[in-house]
């Protein structure tokens, strides 16, 4: 159960088969068939009960004609068995026992190899493991396997005008919900996080931030300071360093972006850099951070399931950029309504949506029946 949740770094192959015996699908007695043909409640087919057999247990006495084993579900189907039948359909006895159905030659058998054959590869790597995979994991006898270590990700925000939650707010002060957004991302996406001391725009604290984290996580991850304003901290400091890029990107929300690398002591470590606006900050994570964690986990699906859906009212698009609107997917009915403002800022809305609905590039407006695509986000 340690693996939950990982992603599977090497195959596993069944070293034997599932069932690896013949086994009764249910209690009942194991018979030949044709000695049971044409049996009715009105003329049942009377046998004699030679045996009792549990789950657990096997036996080398065979079934010979005008006989029959008593059988648990999951146990190894005796010799010249061919058949077994439930014991609804029969008086339940021992010593003698009346058959009042017949049954087909392999009914109620389970074959050894029906599931898996030995030799099948049971789970590719790459899988993330749910509960489904641990099932055949333990199954096959594999008391252990190969998974792909958790990145370990700090999650910095960076504002004086931010504080904690529970903190009673000042003129101009606002909560943070930047980070604790982003280490529940990250930690929905699979990885480990860890929310890191808030930083005030201050050059020195931050590159003092930076440096610590850079010590022991896989990826550091920033939200604000990285637009074009006099105390964007992040962009200021990162600059200097010649190897973290700030890029605009024709998108909306989430237009800054940067990325890179910061080192320190010989250690060399990717950042990621958000914009500080929440809703800006959970659209650039979902289109350049998931993706990053889950190929950092080693998973073989990467990128979040989407489909088209059909637009239950109209909405407006910058032609110049494609947006990245928050959206109610209705699964069923296969619709999707915008929901909230789509304004960076308005985390309520996001609250609401389970999807991001896409409007591409050089359209300025979808109308209500139009098909777009929509990315889905879970509930």
């Amino acid at each position: 159960t340690d693996c939950l949740g990982y992603a599977l770094a090497e195959d596993v192959v069944a070293p034997w088969s599932l069932p690896n015996f013949d086994n009764s699908s249910m209690d009942g007695y194991a018979v030949l068939a044709a000695d049971v043909a044409g049996a009715t409640a009105d003329s049942p087919a009377t046998l004699e009960v030679i045996g009792d057999l549990a789950a657990g247990f096997s036996t080398d006495t065979p079934v010979r004609p005008g006989t029959a084993i008593r059988i648990m579900t999951g146990a190894p189907m005796p010799p010249s068995a061919t058949a077994v039948v439930p014991v609804e359909r029969t008086d339940g006895a021992m010593g003698t026992v009346s058959i009042r159905e017949s049954v087909d030659e392999g009914a109620f058998i389970r074959r050894a190899g029906d599931d898996v054959t030995a030799g099948d590869v049971v789970v590719r790597a790459g899988t993330m493991i749910t509960s489904r995979q641990i099932a055949v994991i333990a199954a096959i006898g594999a008391a252990e396997v190969r998974v792909h270590r958790r990145p370990h990700i700090g999650v910095l925000s960076t504002g004086s005008e931010l504080v904690d939650p529970g903190t009673p707010l000042e003129s101009g002060q606002i909560v943070d919900s930047n980070s604790y957004l982003l280490v529940a991302a990250c930690t929905e996406a699979g990885a480990t996080a860890v929310r890191l001391p808030r930083v005030l725009d201050d050059d020195d604290a931050f590159r003092a931030a930076i440096d610590s984290a850079a010590r022991t996580c896989d990826l550091i991850l920033t939200s604000g300071g990285v637009s074009m304003g006099a105390y964007d901290t992040v962009k200021a400091v990162l600059s200097t360093l010649g190897t973290v890029d700030f890029i605009k990107i024709a998108m909306q929300p989430g237009m800054p972006q940067g990325c890179g690398r910061v080192s320190v002591e010989g250690r060399t470590v990717p950042i990621i850099t958000l914009p500080g606006n929440p809703v800006s900050s959970y659209v650039s994570f979902e289109n350049f951070v998931r993706p990053a964690i889950r190929t950092m986990l080693g998973a073989d699906v990467i990128d979040r399931p989407d489909r088209m859906a059909t637009m239950t009212e109209g909405m407006q698009s910058p032609g110049n950029k494609r947006q990245y609107a928050r959206g109610r997917l209705d699964r069923m009915q296969g619709t999707v309504t915008p929901v909230g403002g789509q304004g960076s800022h308005v985390v309520g809305g996001l609250a609401q949506a389970n999807c991001l609905l896409v409007i591409d590039e050089g359209v300025s407006s979808v109308a209500a029946g139009d098909s777009v695509r929509v990315i889905e986000c879970g509930e």
